[in-house]
Parts: C-alpha cells; sequence; structure tokens
C-alpha cells in the first residue's frame, strides 16, 4: 500500500451564496447554513482508503457512493460535517435533542432574558387528537373554532411573558428561575453541528409524513441544503432511504410467497405477522387492491 494523499477541500459555490442567510420556518424560526467541511469526493476519498486498489468495479464515485448506502457502510459519510444556526420553539427543540450525535450550544436563559417570541400554529395547524395515534393530530378542527383557539394561545403568551418580566424586573427573581413560567412554545436558538451520516438519520424521521408538523418542516429545509451540498449522496439516500423500504424476515416471505402465487404459504406466515405489521405491508406493497 502506497501513502497516496490528496487534499479534498472543496468549495460548494450554492452552499457559499446561502451562507449566513436565512431560512424562514414556521411564524418567526429560521434556519441559518453557518459552514460545512466535506463532498461527496471526501465521502468516496474515505471510502477508497477501506477498499484500496483491490476493488475496481467501484471506481464510479456514484456507483461507490450508491454501494455504501445500499449497504449501510455509514463512516465514510462521517467525513462530511456542517454547522447550523437555528431558531426554533422550545417544544421543538425538545424533540430535535433525541438526536443526540451532534455538537449544540443553546441560548441561555440563565444568563439573558428570552425575547418575547412564540409560535403561533395556523389554522391548518389545529387538528384534532388522532384516534389511534396517542402523539399525533388528525382531522383539522371545525373553521369557527380557529379564532377562539388562536386568541387563548395568544392571550396565554401575553400574559405569561409579562409575568416573567414582572418577576425579573420588579421582584428581582433569577431569570433561571422566572423562566419556570414561559410555556414550551416561546423561541430558542442554537449552533447545531453534526455530520453527514446523522444528519440523515435525522432527516429520516423527522421528514417522514408521520413526523410532527412543526419539526418536518425544519427538516425539509435541512434535506433541501443536504441535496445542494453533496447530491449524489441525497440521490442514493433518496432512493434506498426516503424512497426505500424495510421488510422483517416474515415480511419478506410473505412477499416471496405472493409473488410465486403460494396462496397457502402466504396464509401460514400471515399468522406468524401481527396486525399492525400486515397492515402497514398491505397498504406499501397495495396487496389489498390486487
Amino acid at each position: 500500500m502506497t501513502d497516496e494523499f490528496h487534499i479534498t477541500r472543496e468549495h460548494n459555490a450554492e452552499l457559499d451564496a446561502l451562507l449566513g442567510n436565512p431560512f424562514k420556518v414556521l411564524d418567526k424560526g429560521f434556519i441559518r447554513l453557518i459552514d460545512y467541511m466535506g463532498s461527496d469526493s471526501a465521502i468516496v476519498q474515505a471510502a477508497r482508503v477501506s477498499y484500496g486498489k483491490g476493488t475496481k468495479r467501484l471506481n464510479e464515485d456514484r456507483g461507490l457512493i450508491r454501494y455504501l448506502m445500499r449497504h449501510r457502510h455509514t463512516t465514510p459519510f462521517e467525513m462530511c460535517e456542517i454547522k447550523f444556526h437555528v431558531k426554533l420553539p422550545i417544544f421543538v427543540a425538545r424533540q430535535w435533542v433525541r438526536h443526540r450525535t451532534a455538537n449544540i450550544n443553546e441560548y441561555s436563559a440563565r444568563y439573558s432574558v428570552l425575547d418575547n417570541e412564540f409560535y403561533v400554529p395556523e389554522p391548518a395547524q389545529l387538528g384534532v387528537q388522532h384516534q389511534h395515534k396517542k402523539q399525533a393530530r388528525g382531522a383539522q378542527l371545525e373553521t369557527q373554532k380557529h379564532d377562539e383557539i388562536i386568541s387563548v394561545i395568544e392571550k396565554n403568551n401575553e400574559d405569561s411573558y409579562k409575568n416573567y418580566e414582572w418577576m425579573i424586573d420588579e421582584m428581582g427573581l433569577a431569570r433561571e428561575v422566572a423562566r419556570t413560567s414561559l410555556p414550551v412554545n416561546i423561541y430558542t436558538q442554537w449552533y447545531w453541528k453534526i455530520n453527514l451520516h446523522n444528519l440523515l438519520h435525522f432527516i429520516s424521521l423527522r421528514k417522514d409524513p408521520h413526523a410532527q408538523y412543526e419539526i418536518r418542516v425544519y427538516a425539509d429545509i435541512l434535506a433541501d441544503i443536504v441535496q445542494k451540498w453533496v447530491p449524489l449522496t441525497y440521490e442514493a439516500f433518496s432512493d434506498y432511504v426516503l424512497g426505500g423500504a424495510k421488510l422483517s424476515a416474515n415480511g419478506l416471505a410473505l412477499v416471496k410467497a405472493r409473488l410465486r402465487g403460494d396462496t397457502a404459504q402466504e396464509a401460514m406466515i400471515k399468522e406468524k405477522i401481527s396486525a399492525g405489521e400486515l397492515r402497514e405491508l398491505e397498504q406499501l406493497l397495495d396487496l389489498e387492491n390486487e
């Protein structure tokens, strides 16, 4: 093995044009690209250190990246990093930090006074509680209820912030205690740095139609930026992750039996699959309409 080396530090003209420019999200939030490192070429370079010269069939960059994505060889994607400045409601931030493999430095309400900025949902986002999914909203509420609900939210925002200011300015209460009176729809800000592998995982979960709307709109913008940053990687990610599907062993066996027309084997396999998984599989493959 020779000590071959070359610099892959590249500038992406599309991303350079985005640096520092905020993308508006929700009513008062934003995402601002701060910095990035790496490219599709950096991923390929890192992968070829592992593969060496013995893999001539993977020499084409696009093919290699698709191979890595398809076979879940994730380490080369960690060679790319990106940093954002994000403004978001606290309840969205609490979902966001479930993705722990990142670096975060958040605005501190212990040291500073939070701005009087609260997220107020649009009428289209005022849904009823979903009947089956405890964590989700269902159909939109009746139009006549919209104004009343938004009025209550805005009044609560106004009252809570007045109390917050009163406790700090008039009563001399420490900021770290006064903040306990604020609702979770108040906005916070942070710097967020993450490698590409973990960012793609974030996008795969938070861009999903089942994700909460208020975090999904952030994921949509992040996905657009990633597509400009590493287009070959994003193409593979779209094909194998966003547009792909995972099957259990029984699920795969069911598909094979269905393709063979083996109804007896299909019936036996169905007995091993839970009702929920079977319903999802039939929806995915549209088996019930064949």
